[in-house]
């Protein structure tokens, strides 16, 4: 029994290395279709890299005019950005004043507003309320003498139970 197990691990075993033997094989046909290939498209990639070169040095003179050009032209944006700083500071600054200014005038004018309403109020609306005053004071004079004699005992007795 335990040599018919080593036999089947022994065939196991033989089995999967001729799967490995056929494997590379098949993988050793694959390398040579690959090289073949690669073989028919050396010349073309060997025209593309001379090419290539060829357009690099052709660009590089290109290249350099452009980065030069691309200088000035930064330059001179520098010299207008800090031109227009200096603007906007400037307009910064006036519109700072100007709305200092500004508050300064509405807080004047909220003065004088606020001026005129206490000078109405102190005016106009105290007389009146004054007014209101002597007038209920006379109504209520008239209502009690015209009232006549004596109150009632159920008026009395009410007025007496509110002070309660």
């Amino acid at each position: 029994m335990d040599n018919t197990l080593l036999l089947a691990f022994t065939g196991i075993a033989a089995a999967a290395l001729v799967i490995q033997a056929l494997m590379l094989v098949m993988i050793g046909v694959s390398v040579l279709k690959l090289r073949k290939r690669v073989d028919e498209m050396l010349p073309q990639v060997e025209d593309l890299v001379a090419s290539t070169k060829m357009t690099v040095q052709q660009s590089r003179k290109q290249i350099t005019e452009i980065t030069g050009k691309a200088n000035e032209i930064l330059d001179s944006t520098k010299v207008q950005l800090a031109k227009v700083d200096s603007l906007i500071t400037d307009a910064t600054e006036r519109a700072r004043v100007q709305m200092d200014r500004v508050e300064m005038v509405l807080d004047d004018t909220m003065d004088r507003a606020q001026s005129a309403v206490t000078a109405v109020h102190r005016g106009v609306t105290r007389p009146l309320k004054e007014l209101h005053g002597i007038a209920v004071g006379i109504r209520t004079t008239f209502a009690y003498l015209l009232r006549g004699g004596r109150p009632s005992v159920d008026q009395v007795t009410s007025d007496e139970e509110m002070f309660i």
